[in-house]
C-alpha cells in the first residue's frame, strides 16, 4: 500500500510515523521543507487529562499512553508532569467530565496550598489534573523528524483528486498515485479538501502567545483560567525561567481581515496589561509565538472521508498527537472513517 500524508506537523508525521512501523510505504509532503515549522512551533505545550467531556478525557489519556511509547523509543521525557489547574467558568464541567471517565482529579480551594501558580489572587473551587503538565515539543519534534526522515519530501502539494484506483497528487515534481490521501496542512487543508468535495472550515484568526521572565527555582503548574469578567488565559512553564501566556482577546481583533500585525499590538497589550495586573512575573515580554488558527472549534477534532481520501481537522491537538497517528494511519489501511466520539467542538 502506498499513502501520501500531505503537511508535515505534528499530526501528519505522527501520522506518517505510524504507517511506516505498519510497514506502509509513504510520502509526507510538506510546503514549507520543514517539519513542524507551522502551527506546530514552539518548544512546549500544554498537555491535560482535564476537557469538557468524559471522550475526550478518554481521548487524552490513550494519547498519554502513546507519548509513554515515544519516551520509550526516544529514551527521552517528553512531558513534565507539572499538573494541571482549570480555573473559572470551565471547571466544575470539567471535573464533572474527569469524574465521568474516571481521571484523577480534585476540586481544590485557593488556601489549600495545592495550586502552585503565579496568581496575585490565587482562583477559588479550581479543578487540579494531576497528570496534566508540559509537553517537550523540542523532543517530539527530534523524535518524531528522526523515525520520519527517509519519507519526508520538501514540497508543495497544489492539487489533489480522488481516482478510481486510488488519488493523484500533484506537486512540483508532477504526478504521484497513491492508494489513500490523508490532508494534515494545516491552513493548507481547507483549500484542498475543497478540491475533492470535503468540507473542512475555511476561516481563519491570529494568535499570539507571549513569554515572561520569572525565577528560574520556581515550578508552577500549568494553567487554564476563564473567569466570568476578564481576560481568559492558558499558561505554563515554557522552560527555565519562562512563562508563556496566550489570552483569548476580542475575535473582532484577532480575525484574518484584521490583518497579522494589528491583530499581534492588540495581543501584545491586552496579555501585557493582564501580567502587570494579575501575575507574579516580571511584567516584560522577551518573546512571542504567532500561529494562525480556525476561529470556534475548541478542543477536539474532525476527520471527513470522500473515497480515498481523509481530512483531519481541529484546534489544541498536539497533546492528541499519537493517538490520532494511530487513527489515521488505522483508517488509510482500513480503508474506514474514524468514528469520532462526543468532542465537544465549540467549546
Amino acid at each position: 500500500m502506498r499513502v501520501a500524508v500531505v503537511g508535515a506537523g505534528v499530526v501528519g508525521l505522527s501520522t506518517t510515523a505510524a504507517l511506516l512501523q505498519g510497514g506502509v510505504d509513504v510520502v509526507c509532503y510538506e510546503r514549507t521543507g520543514v517539519p513542524m515549522a507551522q502551527r506546530s512551533a514552539g518548544s512546549s505545550r500544554i498537555f491535560r487529562l482535564a476537557h469538557p467531556t468524559p471522550d475526550l478525557v478518554r481521548l487524552a489519556r490513550a494519547a498519554r499512553a502513546g507519548f509513554g511509547r515515544w519516551e520509550q523509543a526516544a529514551e527521552t521525557s517528553m512531558i513534565v508532569p507539572s499538573g494541571c489547574v482549570i480555573s473559572g467558568d470551565r471547571a466544575q464541567g470539567w471535573a464533572a467530565a474527569m469524574a465521568a471517565a474516571v481521571a484523577p482529579h480534585e476540586i481544590v480551594d485557593a488556601p489549600s496550598g495545592e495550586l502552585r501558580l503565579p496568581a496575585l489572587t490565587p482562583p477559588s473551587g479550581a479543578l487540579l489534573d494531576p497528570s496534566g503538565g508540559v509537553i517537550d515539543v523540542d523532543a517530539v519534534r527530534a523524535y518524531l523528524i528522526e523515525v520520519t526522515r527517509a519519507a519526508v519530501a520538501g514540497v508543495q502539494v497544489y492539487a489533489i483528486e480522488d481516482t478510481p484506483a486510488g488519488a493523484s497528487v500533484w506537486s512540483p515534481a508532477g504526478e504521484a498515485r497513491f492508494d489513500a490521501v490523508v490532508l494534515a496542512a494545516g491552513v493548507g487543508t481547507s483549500p484542498l479538501a475543497a478540491q475533492v468535495g470535503i468540507y473542512t472550515p475555511p476561516a481563519l484568526a491570529h494568535h499570539v502567545r507571549f513569554t515572561f521572565p520569572i525565577d528560574p527555582s520556581v515550578a508552577w503548574q500549568s494553567w487554564i483560567d476563564k473567569p466570568t469578567a476578564g481576560l481568559a488565559t492558558y499558561q505554563h512553564q515554557s522552560g527555565p525561567g519562562r512563562w508563556a501566556v496566550g489570552g483569548e482577546i476580542d475575535p473582532e481583533l484577532t480575525a484574518w481581515e484584521v490583518g497579522r500585525d494589528v491583530s499581534a499590538s492588540a495581543s501584545y497589550n491586552a496579555v501585557l496589561t493582564y501580567a502587570r495586573e494579575h501575575l507574579a512575573v516580571e511584567p516584560r515580554i522577551v518573546d512571542s509565538l504567532y500561529c494562525v488558527t480556525t476561529p470556534g472549534l475548541g478542543d477536539g477534532f474532525q476527520v471527513r472521508r470522500n473515497g480515498s481520501i481523509l481530512a483531519v481537522y481541529g484546534e489544541n491537538l498536539f497533546k492528541l498527537a499519537p493517538l490520532l497517528g494511530d487513527v489515521l494511519a488505522a483508517a488509510c489501511t482500513q480503508g474506514s472513517t474514524p468514528a469520532v466520539p462526543d468532542v465537544a467542538m465549540n467549546h
